[in-house]
């Protein structure tokens, strides 16, 4: 598992420096949490969004006969948030949970609005960061409406690349929206097609 600190993740995308960033980081919070604990629970208004510098994120909803449907995983490096509830104050439709130990920054309006002052290129970074969630939901909607079941597991692996050696494989098959069983097969046609190409 890789460490990236929010640090690391701004200077690696932004022409500044750790010098440059450490007046503005100081101010920003940071949240060991352990395995199972929630973030965010169905219900409450979500204040933050959520940098994972160590461990793994999930985002999930339960429909009305209480099937829990996987969003999104948060590994290192990624954000994980419900934005209707930060942006329009509503209260939340998800639960975020960590399903391992977990170093968090804590990301508000407030820090934002601190990192932008000080560092002024991170507006348009910020932008695209929007942008690349919005282009990420269309196209998990567009696998979810069109694509085989092969064809979204072999995206899954190409977006997570660890994933299926962190969480137990009912949660892929809830993220993928088919039954643990369905990815059973597809990852045994998998194999096959692979065995029979290295020895055809």
């Amino acid at each position: 598992m890789k460490n990236l600190t929010f640090s690391t993740f701004l200077t690696s995308n932004l022409s500044i420096t750790p010098s440059d960033l450490d007046p503005v980081l100081s101010k920003a919070k940071s949240l060991e949490v352990r395995k199972d604990a929630f973030l965010l629970q169905e219900g409450e208004k979500c204040k933050y969004s959520f940098y994972v510098e160590k461990g793994l994120l999930r985002q999930y909803m339960l429909d009305t006969k209480g099937k829990e449907h996987i969003i999104s995983f948060g590994p290192e490096g990624w954000i994980i948030s419900d934005r209707e509830s930060v942006f329009f104050n509503q209260p939340s439709k998800f639960f975020i949970q960590a399903l391992e130990d977990c170093t968090i920054k804590l990301i508000d309006d407030s820090l934002v609005r601190l990192i932008s002052e000080k560092v002024p290129s991170f507006v348009d970074f910020n932008t695209r960061l929007l942008h690349n969630h919005i282009r990420a939901l269309q196209n998990r909607i567009i696998q979810l409406m069109s694509y085989t079941a092969e064809e979204r597991y072999l995206e899954f692996i190409a977006l997570y690349p660890d994933i299926m050696l962190r969480v137990p494989q009912t949660m892929v098959a809830s993220y993928l929206g088919i039954a643990p069983e369905s990815l059973s097969r597809v990852r045994k046609d998998l194999a096959n097609k692979n065995f029979n190409k290295k020895h055809t």
